[in-house]
């Protein structure tokens, strides 16, 4: 399933609203999986990602996911991404 540009700003647009509003990243991520069926969804913390992120928001990193192989690996390719990372920033950034 590739994500379009519209539809990772939908996701971003939600992640960020439901994280200024208080909601904890694990809430976060049961959201955007609801509004999202069939997309992978995770979450994590900046601090445990080396990697760039495909886009940075506010509160968080969103990085795209690409399941086509025996394994999973990020991508910086909408179209090859079978679902998105949220690192929610770590507080003592």
């Amino acid at each position: 399933m590739a994500l379009t540009p519209e539809r990772i700003d939908a996701i971003a647009g939600e992640a960020g609203r439901l994280l200024g509003e208080g909601q904890r990243l694990d809430a976060v991520v049961r959201a955007v999986k609801a509004a999202n069926p069939g997309l992978y969804v995770a979450g994590t913390q900046t601090s445990v990602m080396a990697e760039e992120p495909f886009r940075e928001e506010e509160r968080f990193s969103l990085f795209l996911v690409d399941g086509s192989q025996h394994c999973w690996v990020l991508t910086r390719k909408p179209e090859a991404a079978a679902g998105i990372l949220i690192a929610e920033r770590d507080e003592d950034l």
